[in-house]
């Protein structure tokens, strides 16, 4: 009989570390979160109704290009020497944006690239 009373003190004893082992472990609470994968179609713009304006004093030089991308934007950059500086563009009216392009000298233009994105 004493030999049982041992084992089931024993018994009560590694309860009790157990139970009192789970209370003092630490939670963690992690709140909801979201994840996903999606696609959406991009397309381009189509720019139209190019408009340089030459420098009235220097005609040799550049001030200005205007053009319709015939769609809303939000950003829109123009390139016009490749591997040169690329100018920022601002909202004119409605979908034609200018470009200031002030002392750029026509004889280096190589090319028009614009650049456009919407929000």
């Amino acid at each position: 009989m004493l030999k049982n009373f041992k084992i089931l003190i024993v018994l009560f004893v590694l309860a009790a570390i157990s139970v009192a082992a789970y209370a003092f472990a630490a939670s963690n609470t992690v709140p909801a979160t979201k994840a996903g994968d999606g696609s959406g179609a991009v397309s381009g713009y189509t720019v139209t109704n190019v408009v340089y304006t030459l420098n009235g004093t220097d005609p040799s030089t550049l001030d200005n290009v205007a053009f319709d991308l015939g769609a809303a934007a939000a950003q829109v950059k123009v390139q016009l020497v490749s591997s040169g500086t690329w100018y920022s563009c601002t909202l004119s009216t409605g979908t034609v944006w200018e470009c200031d392009t002030t002392g750029l000298a026509v004889s280096s233009i190589n090319q028009l690239r614009v650049v456009a994105a919407s929000n």
